[in-house]
């Protein structure tokens, strides 16, 4: 028995194919393996990136349904401007004494290299499905913890803009601190949001995090 699948392509992968998305049918029960395969036998192309290929599922939760419960755990993903005082205000809690905040901004150079600006891609419900699980792991290490904000830019971020916002709020300095520490370099790690370098004089580059878990793997 056969199946539709809906299968959405970002960073890269977008160019080997030259489509955002395509419906295909496939067997019912299949593995990544074989979906695989039957992806590159459409686009042969797309064999240049194996190695970075991540298959992603769609989320199960909506963060709608978490935001008017408290604390609350906040998820947003925009095209606009970030603003710290719109995270600030939504990390800001009555019981709190510390809002910890990280902000991460567009530089102006890599290795020497002029960087123009930043885009950022990502599959929305992806994101907010592993970001949830980070923040779950932060309430069990920091029981304390009350309210979490992430907003994060999607598109063209220009130099010393911002590209991603962290609010978490705590009673005290040291939770709310260690726990902002941890969201960004698991954010990092495990989230799939794709980064393009545009140079001023060079090739743009789509840029492999070295943080991320599935570097190196086949």
């Amino acid at each position: 028995m056969n199946t539709e699948v809906t299968v959405l392509y970002f960073a890269k992968s977008t160019e080997l194919t030259g489509i955002k998305s395509e419906t295909i049918k496939v067997p019912s029960e299949l593995t990544t393996l074989e979906l695989w395969q039957q992806l590159v036998s459409r686009h042969p192309r797309l064999s240049a990136v194996r190695e970075f290929v991540v298959f992603a599922w769609r989320l199960t939760r909506s963060n709608s349904e978490m935001a008017d419960k408290d604390p609350r755990d906040l998820v947003k993903l925009t095209h606009d401007k970030l603003s710290v005082e719109a995270v600030s205000e939504l990390a800001t809690c009555p019981s709190c004494g510390a809002i910890s905040i990280f902000i991460g901004t567009t530089r102006n150079s890599f290795e020497e290299k002029k960087v123009v600006h930043l885009e950022y891609e990502a599959y929305v419900p992806m994101v907010t499905s592993e970001l949830l699980k980070i923040y779950a792991d932060i309430r069990a290490k920091w029981p304390t913890i009350r309210h979490i904000c992430v907003h994060h830019r999607l598109g063209v971020v220009p130099v010393t803009d911002a590209s991603v916002i962290i609010g978490i709020s705590s009673p005290h300095r040291g939770d709310s601190l260690e726990a902002v520490r941890y969201c960004i370099d698991n954010l990092k790690a495990t989230v799939p949001i794709w980064k393009k370098e545009v140079y001023e004089e060079e090739e743009s580059c789509w840029k492999e995090n070295k943080e991320c878990h599935w570097t190196g793997q086949s």
